[in-house]
This record gives C-alpha cells, structure tokens and sequence, in this order.
C-alpha cells in the first residue's frame, strides 16, 4: 500500500473500495480508511465508481476477477501470474485487446531504471552476441496461505516468474524450454499446520532463446541466502551483471574485452519499488501512454513456466510458441525516474 499512499498524496488516485477476508475488514476500513469493504469480488469489478482494479489475491484466482474486471470495462493491474491456465491467459489478452480498459501484469521487473540501462548496453551490443545467461530468484518460502504449496501456486509461479520476464524482457521472446522441477519438501508448516506439498518448490530451468543462445533460472522455495548477482549475460565481447534482486536492484557492473576490466554501475534509484507498476499504469490512464509491462509479455512467460513444469515431469522440450513486442524501455532522467526525484511530485 506504500505505492498508493504515494499516489494518493500526488493527487493521482482515491482509493473507493476493498475487498478481501472478513478478518480484514478493520484494518482496511478504520487503518487504511478506505470507505466500502467487501468480501465479494464481484462487488468491485461492477461498482460504477471503479475505474482500476488490483487484483492481489491467491494465484488461483487472478484469471477469474481480472477477466471480470476488463468485461466491465474496467482497468487492471493483474499480481504475477495473470493466471494459472493458458487457456483462461490467452481468454485475457485477446479480452484486453478489445476492452476499454488498460491490463497491467506484474512483476513489473522492467520498469526499473537499472534494466532499462543493461538492455540498453546489450542492444546496443556493448557485450557482443549473447551467448547466456543466468537469472536467480529464492528464498526459504512463505509460512502463510498454503495455496503457496498447491495446485496453481509454486516457486515457479511466485519466485521463478520474476527472472523470466527479466531474461525475456532483455534478450526477447523464447524458443524452446526444458526443466528439472520437483518438490523437495513434501510438506511444510503454514500458520501452524502442516500442509503437503503438491507444487513444485525447487526448479532448474533452462531456456533456448534461438542461435545457440541459452539462459537459466533458479529458483525455489529451498534456498537460504545468497549473494550472487540475480542476472548475468555473457556475451563474446563481454558480461554485465545485475547487482541485487531484479524486483529491487542494486546497480550493476559490466565487463568488455576491449577495456579489459570491471565498470561498477552504482544504483541510480535505490528508492525505485517493485510495486512501480501502480504508478506505471496510472499516468499511463491519465495520460494516454502505452504499457510497458504488457499482457503479451505475461503470457509469453506463462507458456515457458507452464512447459517447464510439463518438462520437469517426462524430460522432454517444449517449443514455445508465442512472441511479444520489444520491451519498450523508460525514459530516463539523469538514471533516475522523474517521480522519484525531488519531492516526488513530478510525473514522467
């Protein structure tokens, strides 16, 4: 909520509605003070004085109420994955086509300024042809809401789907995938009762991006600590590396051959924040602008989760048959975005 805080103290947005547990109701009511709460998400996606829903429910249902949404004409912000089937995400990017309203997919990865400045460096070929790469994303794994562990959810959904996009979003669409995924513990403790894992919570992923270039990620909920770079891209002139998390950077550092040493690339925008998306399809309503974070690109990483999942089972590739646009990269101002700068009152 931090991100609408600062989108409400701009001016830019008024919070009309919630809905969520009952048990919730009194934070988002007497906390939050947000006006009407309900426990039925059908009660937002038709009130007449929404114009953006944020769906941040349980992975399982985020098909379900942003297709519901964009039928009411609504505008979306969908939390990662937009769904759990290919058949319901592919429903929802044909919908969002022909709707009147913008559908925004998380995670929103892309929008960082430390993103936009190493695919800019890899365009332009300041490594040289990309050979690989390599993307991370772990940790222990969530002891809350046990959807985490079943059907729909897992590690590849909530943690893999994040250095994905990124690897996508810097070297373009897939072209084949294969995997190793598993569960490695077969049961967990969430909110004090043990709960069996049916999800994949371990994976290995390895992607064919075409030319004898190939990336992987890992991911799960099986890793403690780490500390090396999310995001490496190894190029036959030389490497650049993503410092930190991708959903929150920490620079970067690059290496070419013809220098013959390491540039350290401080972060420009540590306060950037993950949820950047709000405001990204915010000023995108107000303004008339163009996604950057489009539905393509969402369902382009949801084939390639889904077929590593298919792959972790018989060992076999899968093709990957759907394409997205190049990622449109942020203006920058000075490395840093404008709403970030100063008092944060200025817009893109």
């Amino acid at each position: 909520m931090a991100e609408v805080s600062r989108l409400r103290a701009r001016g830019l947005v008024e919070v009309v509605a919630a809905c969520g547990r009952e048990r919730q109701r009194r934070h988002a009511v007497e906390e939050m003070g947000i006006p009407r709460f309900t426990t039925d998400a059908a009660d937002i996606t038709r009130a007449s004085d929404v114009d953006l829903v944020l769906v941040l429910t349980a992975m399982q249902s985020h098909g379900t109420i942003a297709h519901a949404a964009l039928e009411a004409g609504k505008h979306v912000l969908v939390e990662k994955p937009l769904a759990v089937d290919l058949d319901e995400a592919r429903d929802l990017v044909s919908l969002a086509r022909t709707s009147p309203g913008l559908l925004a997919c998380a995670p929103f990865t892309v929008l960082s300024p430390t993103f936009s400045a190493i695919a800019r460096r890899i365009r332009a070929g300041e490594i040289g042809r990309v050979a690989s790469a390599r993307a991370r994303y772990g940790w222990a794994g969530p002891s809350w809401s046990r959807w985490f562990y079943e059907a729909g959810g897992g590690a590849l959904s909530d943690l893999g789907v994040y250095s994905v996009t990124t690897l996508t979003g810097l070297l373009g669409p897939a072209r084949r995938v294969t995997a190793m995924t598993g569960a490695f513990h077969a049961e967990r403790e969430v909110e004090g009762e043990k709960v069996r894992v049916t999800a994949e919570d371990n994976a290995q992923v390895l992607i064919d991006f075409g030319d004898a270039a190939f990336g992987v990620v890992t991911t799960g909920f099986t890793i403690q600590q780490y500390r090396t770079p999310a995001v490496e891209v190894y190029g036959s002139e030389g490497t650049i590396q993503l410092m930190g998390d991708d959903w929150d950077p920490d620079g970067y550092e690059l290496w070419r051959n013809d220098m013959g040493s390491w540039q350290v690339f401080k972060e420009t925008a540590p306060d950037w924040p993950w949820t950047d998306g709000l405001r990204h399809v915010v000023e995108c309503i107000r303004g008339g602008g163009d996604l950057i974070a489009t539905p393509e690109h969402a369902y382009h990483v949801l084939e390639i989760l889904e077929a590593a999942r298919a792959a972790g089972k018989d060992g076999r590739a899968r093709d990957i048959s759907s394409r997205f646009e190049p990622v449109r990269l942020r203006s920058e101002t000075g490395g840093v975005p404008a709403h970030l700068v100063h008092d944060r009152t200025r817009s893109e």
